[in-house]
């Protein structure tokens, strides 16, 4: 899947825009980059899209942060302009998406890190 296919997916999946797709996608890949540890953010970006690795790679060497969906939801939507509804109705969906464009390895690999709370977020 490239990254074009995947904002298509995106937006399939909220009935946003395709631009509004791509900037709920970066958002969010930003936002979880920073629950995950740098070694699983590196190997989560190496699985996506070119495009889509420096939403993943900007996570740097710090300390992984510790905060749940719905600080990762307010987090989007403050980074996007979007409401809490929509938001999450996003990140559910780049969720889905993340699921349907990597690995069944790495998916579990990073939603082991994030926790079950995020696992629910999933659409599949």
């Amino acid at each position: 899947m490239d990254d074009k296919e995947f904002f298509r997916a995106v937006a399939d999946r909220t009935g946003f825009s395709r631009q509004e797709a791509a900037d709920l996608t970066r958002a969010t890949l930003e936002t979880l980059a920073l629950r995950l540890s740098s070694g699983e953010a590196r190997d989560l970006a190496l699985e996506l899209p070119v495009p889509l690795r420096a939403s993943l790679e900007q996570r740097g060497q710090g300390e992984m942060e510790v905060f749940g969906p719905d600080e990762s939801i307010r987090r989007v939507g403050e980074r996007t302009g979007l409401t809490e509804p929509e938001a999450s109705r996003g990140v559910r969906a780049v969720l889905g998406t993340l699921h349907e464009a990597i690995s069944r390895k790495e998916f579990d690999h990073a939603m082991s890190q994030l926790g079950k709370e995020y696992a629910q977020l999933v659409e599949i």
